[in-house]
């Protein structure tokens, strides 16, 4: 695995290597998320083929959105 490197602004900024944006497809205004796991930080960009992986995994039970509505209800009664 290949080690790129990157030094982050006084603003708190940081550059992506060219490599890694094109071989991602991160574009100008592509949104990243960034993740905390153990210790690392995961840069995740949210592209339409990240999308598109993601369907189907939230299908069954417990409903996202029932669970949703459950606990809106239930922070109403309080």
């Amino acid at each position: 695995m290949p080690v790129e490197t990157s030094v982050v602004t006084t603003k708190g900024q940081l550059v992506i290597p060219a490599r890694l944006r094109r071989r991602f497809g991160i574009k100008k205004g592509t949104i990243v998320t960034f993740m905390e796991d153990d210790g690392r930080i995961i840069v995740q960009p949210v592209t339409r083929e990240f999308i598109r992986g993601l369907r189907g995994s939230l299908k069954g039970e417990p409903s996202a959105l029932r669970t949703l509505l459950e606990e809106r209800k239930r922070d109403r009664q309080l």
